[in-house]
């Protein structure tokens, strides 16, 4: 007998297990993957994912049977593999990248800004607890440096708890009928953030130490939020780990200053070293690149490759197996049908 299978989007992960809103009556289910979905592959459905459930009897949670191609993934390296992406949000229009204005890690800003240019969604940064600034020089200094570090295609929002004009700046970000994926180092002002864009305590956050302006880390699940008037937000657990996967396409539009330089480079297969006529180097000793922006473009560039050539020696030591698990079966045929000349026949 065919199972009716029921449509809907993931819009909760805890503890492995996804809390899907079925389309037409909005009920949410508890559900669990399908044996046959995560075999092999390991697929797993995320936030934003779309999905078809069936309900199996004798089962106390929905199955998700399939998940629908997704538009859009963030997406990082498993920080447990060596050569295994992990996707942890899907179907996504903007990502907000979330650094707090007192204390700005610019690289990790620069790794967050190279993950999230790398879905193709639309970008910006927002500079959280504006309020704990010690004057307008310093909300304007760390602006202009933030710009400088992101370039002019990157919209930087300032917002502080006591200027409801910059939560609502944030709050146009995410229209309705779109989703917004917030993503930033515990601490951050996340939590806070989408508490001032709510209008409610919807998140639980931690108290702030007045020394750093710091809290501690809150949100452990991924959860999907809805805004007033507005569309939704997803509320990204603190990630520590912002390992690149397949990243080119994101570092060079993150860099877009470095790779514009290199196009004037003498030699097409420039390594930016010792060759004559490499217009980054020259770019560099004019003080037109920061030597801390071309170093972060090499050590992000050298870490995709070294992925890449992982994920390559994966796929070659697993063809291997396989080539080798399949001689193993036709030599261990060979023997059985050796053995079995040499039986004497049945009289």
């Amino acid at each position: 007998m065919t199972q009716r299978m029921h449509q809907g989007e993931v819009v909760k992960l805890d503890r492995g297990f996804p809390l899907v809103r079925l389309d037409g009556d909005e009920s949410l289910v508890r559900c669990e993957h399908a044996t046959a979905l995560v075999k092999g592959e390991r697929v797993r459905a995320v936030i934003g994912d779309r999905v078809e459930v069936a309900y199996p009897e004798g089962h106390d949670k929905a199955i998700i049977e399939r998940i629908v191609p997704r538009t859009r993934a963030f997406v990082r390296k498993d920080p447990t593999e060596r050569a295994v992406p992990q996707v942890l949000a899907a179907n996504f229009d903007r990502v907000i990248v979330a650094q707090p204005l007192g204390d700005v890690n610019t690289r990790r800003l620069e790794r967050e800004l190279v993950l999230a240019y790398e879905t193709g969604a639309a970008v910006t940064v927002v500079l959280t607890k504006a309020d704990l600034a010690e004057n307008d020089e310093q909300v304007e200094e760390v602006r202009a440096q933030v710009r400088a570090l992101t370039g002019p295609d990157v919209e930087t929002l300032v917002v502080s708890a006591l200027d409801p004009q910059s939560v609502e700046a944030v709050r146009e970000l995410v229209p309705p009928g779109s989703m917004a994926v917030l993503v930033g180092k515990s601490g951050v002002g996340k939590s806070s953030l989408v508490n001032l864009l709510v209008g409610a305590d919807v998140q639980e956050t931690a108290a702030v130490r007045e020394a750093d302006g710091k809290g501690r880390h809150t949100t452990v699940s991924r959860e999907m939020i809805e805004v007033p008037g507005g569309g939704r937000v997803v509320d990204m657990p603190g990630v520590r780990g912002l390992g690149l996967w397949d990243a080119d396409a994101g570092i060079e539009a993150a860099f877009a200053d470095v790779e514009e330089a290199a196009t004037r480079c003498r030699f097409r297969d420039c390594k930016h070293q010792d060759e004559p006529g490499c217009a980054v180097r020259a770019a560099v000793e004019a003080g037109e690149l920061a030597p801390e922006r071309w170093e972060s473009y090499r050590t992000l560039k050298q870490e995709t490759a070294a992925v890449r050539e992982r994920r390559e020696q994966a796929r070659w030591m697993q063809g291997e197996k396989a080539s080798g698990s399949a001689r193993a079966c036709k030599a261990r045929r060979a023997r059985q049908a050796v053995a079995a000349k040499r039986r004497p026949k049945e009289r």
